[in-house]
């Protein structure tokens, strides 16, 4: 399955000159917890609502000033849209991340998955085996 169906496209992104402001601006506009930072189509890093937190709020930073390139997380982990949703689950809570960019062969960011968005697929898929089960059972009759 392509993680790219599930995965929060287009992807939210700032530039790396973007303040801090800006880029929770665009998380709030986007309703997302993450902004891909983005140069020249590529991608350069991620910040985060922790990184807000831990960068930003608790060094008493002016979210005003700040730029990106001084307060995002890089080398940033990613994946691609063939990966198994499962592993890429596994690695995400293994690693303790909470979003992955999903980028091309080039490095370009095609999407942005969150751990929400893998786990409410697996609990889809489950309620569609569930039913499908619960089909198979009720439709085996007498004789059947």
């Amino acid at each position: 399955m392509s993680l790219l169906k599930i995965a929060h496209i287009p992807p939210a992104t700032v530039s790396p000159t973007a303040t801090v402001l800006e880029a929770v601006q665009t998380m709030a506009e986007e309703g997302v917890g993450a902004v891909a930072v983005v140069e020249d189509g590529v991608l350069r890093g991620i910040f985060t609502e922790r990184d807000v937190m831990l960068r930003v709020v608790l060094r008493g930073r002016g979210p005003k000033q700040v730029p990106m390139s001084e307060v995002m997380t890089y080398p940033v982990e990613t994946t691609t849209d063939d990966a198994p949703a499962d592993e890429v689950l596994n690695s995400m809570v293994e690693r303790h991340i909470r979003h992955l960019p999903v980028v091309d062969a080039e490095g370009k960011v095609k999407g942005m998955l969150s751990v929400r968005n893998l786990l409410e697929n697996m609990v889809e898929q489950l309620r569609n085996e569930l039913h499908s089960l619960d089909q198979y059972l009720l439709n085996d009759g007498p004789g059947g």
